[in-house]
């Protein structure tokens, strides 16, 4: 009997037990309740990698009305190709010998075993596989055959520090990851929510023992010191890249840094902004006072001040990438204090987006399109396009050529873009924005003066400019006159 499954839940009744299970960090939350003598069927919800409900349980009964033989069989399968079995006994018991399978090409596949192997918590995942069984540190699939690695071709792992549906910084490199994949001979594997702990090492190791990856893509700001730089070292014919300025001359050859200047989209979302304002006063959310945040708030206030002179940004800081509680309190304290357009830097700016469309005030986006976010307030947005550095290496890596260790641009190389303009921008706004974009990608300069910092200091005398690419830029940590709030 196949108990009806309706948006990733089994439902059923006569539920007397109960035991939670938690797989994969992240990919997979299991809730199951087990009945009696092959009466119960299971209430479960999956919270899988792309959020979409398993495929497949399935109960089968004792005749004898005993539970030694009531089983009920799970089979999850993951969108980084790992399949789950789980065995879940009657009466509250668990009988699991789960193992991961890796299969190539999304191949599905059913892997149960019968042991009885009873515990309240049973987790598995990519970096557990590889830490506790001998088949994981040997590069081999629990069949005892060797890893499904592509044959031929080019293997990428990219690791995130969230989920992939963030609206975010994660989805950015996700959406640049769908690109790769359409991309001849090139397998992609990826895994979401892994911590910038040693997490993320056993993770990336598992994508190069199991899966054979040449070409790692670690996503997040604190994956690089120690971890990407210990497994480069451990790992001389994998190449490294990390999304953020951080590699120096010091580092393993084989690993290195890409980055897009998000600042020149910022600039563009200021132009915009100031256009869309009608009371002078723009506000922004920010996670952390460090540089490249600081980098994207100046630019911001510059590209609104190039269109109307007299407006300003209220800046307010959250302290951390992630704090949902935090950006809405944060937002909705701008718009208390009268900032009718709200943009931000912090890693999912769903939050942020829709507490100001629920406020009736306008936005601009960050790191991905948050369009349907906002259908009534929504200007444009800046956003990183990584499929044009993703796709950059791995046609490098298919021609033989040696990657370099640094790579950045912004409009002039692809490497950023605006999204396309919502509801919340007039004519005259989108104008602007265009003609910004266009002499930005030309190589006029953002930062030209005068421009005094927040202190009063020079920071760009009156007809001198930095280049969009100058260095000392990449070492911001100022704030500019305008801008209301404080980095310490």
């Amino acid at each position: 009997a196949w108990p009806a499954c309706v948006d990733g839940r089994i439902k059923s009744g006569h539920d007397v037990g109960e035991e939670v299970l938690r797989g994969c960090d992240g990919a997979a939350q299991i809730m199951c309740r087990t009945g009696v003598a092959g009466r119960g069927l299971l209430k479960k919800y999956a919270r899988l990698e792309n959020r979409r409900p398993f495929v497949s349980g399935e109960i089968s009964s004792n005749p004898e009305n005993t539970h030694k033989n009531n089983v009920l069989r799970l089979i999850v399968y993951t969108p980084i190709r790992l399949a789950r079995a789980l065995l879940i006994r009657d009466r509250s018991s668990v009988a699991c010998a789960g193992r991961h399978i890796f299969a190539a090409g999304g191949i599905r596949a059913r892997l149960i075993h019968t042991g009885d192997l009873s515990m309240n918590e049973f987790k598995i995942s990519r970096r557990n596989f590889v830490k506790t069984t001998a088949a994981g540190a040997a590069g081999l699939s629990v069949l005892g055959m060797p890893t499904m690695a592509s044959a031929a071709g080019l293997t990428i792992g990219i690791v995130y520090v969230g989920p992939r549906d963030d609206f975010g910084w994660n989805q950015a490199h996700a959406e640049a990851a769908k690109v790769l994949k359409t991309l001849p001979d090139v397998t992609v594997v990826e895994e979401e929510s892994v911590p910038e702990t040693i997490a993320v090492s056993q993770s990336m190791e598992s994508m190069i023992n199991l899966d054979g990856a040449k070409l790692i893509f670690a996503t997040s700001f604190g994956y690089y010191k120690p971890f990407v730089l210990d497994l480069a070292a451990k790992h001389a014919d994998v190449q490294f890249r990390h999304a953020a300025p951080l590699w120096t001359d010091a580092d393993p050859r084989n690993a290195g840094s890409y980055f897009g200047y998000l600042d020149q989209a910022h600039y563009v979302d200021g132009v915009a902004a100031g256009l869309s304002t009608t009371t002078n006063k723009l506000g922004f959310v920010a996670a952390k006072p460090i540089g490249t945040v600081l980098r994207n708030i100046n630019s911001f206030l510059l590209g609104a001040r190039k269109v109307n002179p007299d407006a300003t940004v209220q800046v307010i800081f959250t302290g951390d990438w992630s704090l949902p509680v935090r950006e809405a309190e944060a937002t909705n304290a701008l718009v208390n204090a009268h900032c009718d357009v709200i943009t931000c830097h912090v890693d999912s700016p769903k939050v942020v987006i829709e507490t100001a469309e629920g406020r009736g005030v306008k936005t601009c986006g960050h790191n991905a399109s948050q369009a349907p976010l906002a259908p009534k307030g929504f200007i444009t947005g800046a956003e990183y396009k990584w499929s044009t550095i993703y796709t950059g290496y791995a046609a490098d890596l298919a021609a033989g050529k040696t990657l370099p260790n640094f790579v950045g641009a912004g409009f002039d190389k692809d490497f950023v873009q605006n999204t396309g303009y919502g509801a919340g921008a007039t004519p005259a706004a989108i104008a602007a924005a265009d003609a910004a974009r266009a002499e930005v990608k030309a190589g006029k300069p953002i930062f030209t003066g005068p421009i005094k910092k927040q202190d009063g200091s020079e920071l760009v005398g009156t007809g001198k400019s930095l280049d969009n690419y100058d260095p000392m830029l990449d070492q911001t940590d100022f704030l500019i006159e305008g801008v209301i709030g404080s980095i310490t």
